[in-house]
């Protein structure tokens, strides 16, 4: 049985929870949605701006978009990565997982404080 201290388990769900909105939301990865996924930005009356998602392509394109739009789909998948890579090469990943992890909470705080 893997000993993942309680520490490493909210670094990895923190790191988990980044990893996701950086795959589903963030516009810098916005290049590995854009092949099957035609993005638009619009701004809400707070200002707020949200992506508006097309469809593109045919059944592979959207079985591509589903799975890179769904918050749940993409977080299982970035959940079993982190995990996995983090057992088999703790040293090597641990350096990612505390980025991702403080990078989450930042912006869990910033949603916070934000209201």
């Amino acid at each position: 049985m893997w000993d993942i201290s309680w520490m490493t388990l909210i670094l990895l769900i923190l790191a988990s929870y980044r990893l996701t909105r950086l795959i589903v939301f963030d516009e810098i990865l916005s290049f590995v949605r854009r092949p099957f996924v035609e993005e638009r930005f619009k701004t809400d009356e707070s200002g707020m701006m949200y992506a508006v998602v097309d469809e593109k392509g045919g059944r592979f394109h959207a079985f591509m978009r589903k799975l890179l739009t769904c918050y749940w789909c993409v977080g299982i998948w970035s959940a079993a990565f982190l995990v996995a890579t983090y057992l088999l090469l703790p040293n090597l990943m641990f350096p990612l997982v505390l980025l991702l992890a403080i990078a989450g909470a930042a912006g869990i705080i910033e949603s916070y404080v934000k209201g």
